[in-house]
């Protein structure tokens, strides 16, 4: 099947500024770590061809920004989102903290969207629970998934799950 005629699918990276959206996707998409990275202006968005079984599909992935003052157009990046990943920084409480937020900001625009919930930065010494992490995820009804765009840990299973749920999306 050439490129093309491939079916698209749009997955998106949401939650605080700098909790590594952008290293996590430029890891995926061209297998590299930058330690220092200038902030995501609004919007940046990479594709990718995956094999999910037998079939290829091609991801749209959008790294949303996570600063607060983008939030006013966020809503628009939403659109058309078959699968979303929450991502925190596992060394900034905060980042956990504001989870529900995103989540929140995310189901006004596009309410079944699946959801999974990233912990991001396991090659740093963790200061918020992972078991707590898995716990809110779970009681959100999101998978969960401990990553490091430093190390490359779960990374691409990070994405290819993202490809499932999007594929798979119910109603879609």
């Amino acid at each position: 099947m050439s490129e093309s005629a491939m079916p698209v699918y749009k997955i998106v990276l949401a939650g605080d500024g700098n909790v590594g959206k952008t290293s996590l996707i430029r890891r995926y998409c061209d297998g590299m770590f930058e330690q220092s990275r200038v902030m995501t202006i609004g919007v940046d968005f990479q594709t990718k061809v995956v094999l999910l079984g037998k079939n290829r599909v091609k991801l749209s992935i959008w790294d949303v920004a996570g600063q607060e003052r983008f939030g006013s157009f966020r809503d628009s990046f939403y659109r058309g989102a078959r699968a979303v990943a929450l991502v925190f920084d596992l060394t900034e409480p905060e980042s956990f903290a504001h989870l529900g937020l995103w989540r929140d900001e995310i189901r006004r625009i596009v309410p079944d969207v699946p959801m999974a919930v990233v912990a991001n930065k396991t090659d740093l010494s963790p200061v918020v629970s992972a078991d707590d992490a898995h716990r809110w995820a779970r009681q959100q009804g999101m998978p969960f998934l401990q990553t490091s765009a430093a190390t490359g840990h779960n990374v691409e299973p990070l994405f290819l799950g993202l490809a499932h749920l999007a594929v798979h999306r119910p109603g879609a």
